[in-house]
């Protein structure tokens, strides 16, 4: 019989298909443009319902805690996704809470978004919640400073598949698309030519991922990878699904519709993995 994890599954990769479409924290590295240091976000909307009658409607949620450098796009973030999750007939909730990282208070979710989170964000329970709905199938989401997040964290570090390095000013540059077939990359030109934040990381991750858009140094100043230079990546990892993106620093990226729906292909491609109820326990 199928499992509810399959139903959201399913209900995942039919929204998207039919949807239109340093350490910094601890360097004290300053970023570019309007964005301030660590602080209390906006109060956030009310969470939008599940659909009625759509008890499988796929469960996101968005976390933006930060404990360093703080992005001012995260409250831009926050509203694009609320939106995004409209159109899909997603459930959405978004929380700086880390006391949510639970096994009740993870248990409705299927996807967690790490939205521009920096710093250590989780205590050891949190941490050790997390691992576990992870592995009882969840599907986890990093955006941008998701990889200034948690250094300390070996199990993060391979979740989230590479710790940011460092980065030089804002510019535009031009991204290659390395899998066109993918739910998050299926929507972009094969050549694409867009202004962000572009990070180096302390690893290439490669070896270990599947890598899905490149970056080319050849195209902007101060990169440090050299001509490979992976900027987003997906994996199956330890039962559930892992995938990240470097993009997102600036507020500007929250109202293009190319990002969008490459984080919205990617909440979907999380979300699909096939997994079991979730009932996880000590």
């Amino acid at each position: 019989m199928p499992s509810s994890r399959a139903h959201v599954a399913h209900a995942a990769w039919v929204a998207f298909a039919a949807a239109p479409l340093v350490p910094a924290w601890q360097a004290g590295c300053a970023h570019s443009g309007a964005e301030g240091a660590g602080g209390p976000a906006a109060e956030p909307e009310p969470d939008d319902p599940r659909p009625a009658g759509d008890a499988d409607a796929v469960s996101v949620l968005a976390f933006t805690r930060t404990t360093g450098y703080r992005h001012a796009s995260i409250d831009p973030a926050v509203r694009a996704l609320r939106a995004v999750a409209s159109e899909r007939g997603w459930r959405f909730e978004h929380t700086e809470d880390p006391a949510r990282f639970s096994d009740g208070g993870l248990a409705a979710a299927d996807v967690i978004v790490f939205l521009l989170t920096t710093g250590d964000v989780l205590d050891d329970a949190q941490q050790a919640a997390l691992e576990r709905w992870l592995h009882a199938g969840g599907g986890w989401v990093g955006v941008h400073s998701a990889s200034d997040t948690e250094y300390d964290w070996p199990w993060y570090g391979r979740l989230v598949g590479a710790y940011f390095a460092a980065h030089p000013r804002i510019q535009s540059a031009t991204v290659r698309v390395a899998r066109p077939g993918h739910p998050a990359t299926a929507h972009l030109p094969a050549v694409w030519q867009r202004e962000d934040e572009w990070y180096d990381f302390r690893t290439n991750p490669r070896q270990e991922v599947d890598v899905l858009l490149t970056v080319d140094e050849a195209t902007y100043d101060g990169g440090g990878m050299g001509a490979d230079h992976p900027i987003a990546w997906s994996r199956a990892f330890e039962g559930g699904r892992s995938i990240y993106t470097a993009l997102g620093h600036t507020e500007a990226a929250w109202s293009e519709p190319a990002f969008l729906d490459h984080i919205a292909g990617a909440i979907a491609w999380a979300a699909a993995s096939s997994r079991l109820p979730r009932h996880v326990s000590d």
